[in-house]
């Protein structure tokens, strides 16, 4: 038996875990699967737990209100290293970008416990964009055991920074997984405000959270939004809203009294799903939504200066956009009023999996720690 412990805290890393606890936990007679949720995003992270019917064995619980990428590390190497040493997993794994995946590397490393990392060799190149996240990325990388590279181009990226080539697997992104095993055809949306949404007319899904983006960056966006509804009084606009204030604030101040928008809580993930689905441009700084909106068939605009995730943009499912007023209005005008601009992003090749990669995973700890 393989004891693998599966270390995370936020709504994303959820989501793209689930796959793989699910496929770990398919196999009991090869792995004992354990959960442990650092509660980095409390309400949002459950909403993902319940959506995939999972129940964490250990909770870290280290949520606090205003809290700061430094005193989430902090929490984790203070609460996690305990619970390492009473389980002794074979492996800890982690996902991604986020405080709680680097913290609890680093506390495996501590330990001397192998980890692994899921959806590793992302990169943009800029320390500061994403931030914290692409220092995340870099540091998870230099701790962990075994890669899981989403992509061609991450694993080119970690053999670049000296992986050894047997360390590195190319699966494909666990994010398809999870979002092909949820979901519906003839969804019937759950919230009265998407219940309530015209079928006639076209919806653009906006998200927008980054902490590079707070600001100006920011307005100028809540800007765009407003130019592209009055040029386009057919539209609507269902932007979930980031709890932290200065997204909140910023977002109700300029959007709250815009004809056709939605400003809503947060989804759970299944609502979240078929929002996309029904969408027909998504706006988003997003990482995973880059990589989920494709496989619905809908064009992405990246509302960040820089993407570690450039395969969309490569093969066309993705335009960067930044937050530059004048280029979304000018890239998002183009593809609602051109037929055959948005056909090509909305037909352009998925590049980020098929479906499988959380089989993959389970497949290459199997051979590694047998």
């Amino acid at each position: 038996m393989i004891r693998v412990l599966s270390v995370f805290g936020t709504r994303p890393e959820a989501i793209k875990m689930a796959p793989v606890v699910r496929a770990l936990q398919g196999a009991p007679d090869r792995f004992e699967s354990i959960i442990c949720v650092s509660a980095q995003h409390r309400a949002m992270l459950d909403q993902v737990l319940r959506v995939f019917g999972l129940q964490a064995d250990y909770d870290l619980d280290l949520m606090t209100a205003a809290q700061s990428p430094a005193e989430v590390t902090a929490r984790v190497l203070e609460r996690l290293p305990p619970l390492l040493r009473q389980i002794r997993p074979d492996v800890l794994l982690v996902q991604g970008d986020t405080m709680t995946s680097f913290a609890a590397a680093f506390a495996a490393y501590l330990e001397r416990i192998p980890s692994g990392h899921v959806e590793a060799g992302l990169r943009t190149g800029n320390r500061y964009q994403p931030f914290p996240e692409e220092m995340n990325r870099v540091l998870t990388a230099r701790l962990a055991s075994i890669h899981f590279a989403p992509t061609p181009q991450a694993r080119t990226a970690l053999l670049s920074e000296g992986v050894p080539p047997a360390d590195v697997h190319l699966t494909g992104n666990t994010v398809i997984d999870a979002l092909l095993q949820t979901v519906q055809p003839n969804y019937s949306f759950r919230s009265p405000q998407l219940a309530s949404l015209d079928p006639g007319r076209r919806l653009v899904l906006v998200t927008t959270h980054r902490r590079e983006s707070f600001g100006a960056p920011l307005q100028a966006t809540c800007a765009a939004i407003r130019e592209l509804a009055g040029r386009h009084p057919d539209l609507q606009f269902v932007l979930p809203v980031h709890p932290n204030p200065q997204v909140k604030q910023t977002v109700e101040r300029l959007l709250c009294d815009l004809p056709g928008m939605f400003l809503i809580e947060p989804v759970d993930y299944l609502e979240f799903v078929h929002l996309m689905n029904r969408a027909y441009l998504v706006l988003t700084d997003s990482g995973g939504v880059q990589e989920e909106a494709p496989s619905l068939g809908k064009p992405v605009l990246v509302l960040r200066e820089v993407t570690e995730r450039p395969e969309g943009v490569e093969a066309g499912t993705a335009v960067i956009v930044g937050t530059d007023r004048d280029r979304i209005v000018k890239v998002a005008g183009e593809l609602l009023t051109s037929r055959q601009a948005y056909e090509r992003m909305a037909n352009a090749v998925n590049p980020y999996g098929d479906g499988q990669a959380s089989g993959r995973i389970v497949s290459a700890l199997a051979e590694r720690f047998a």
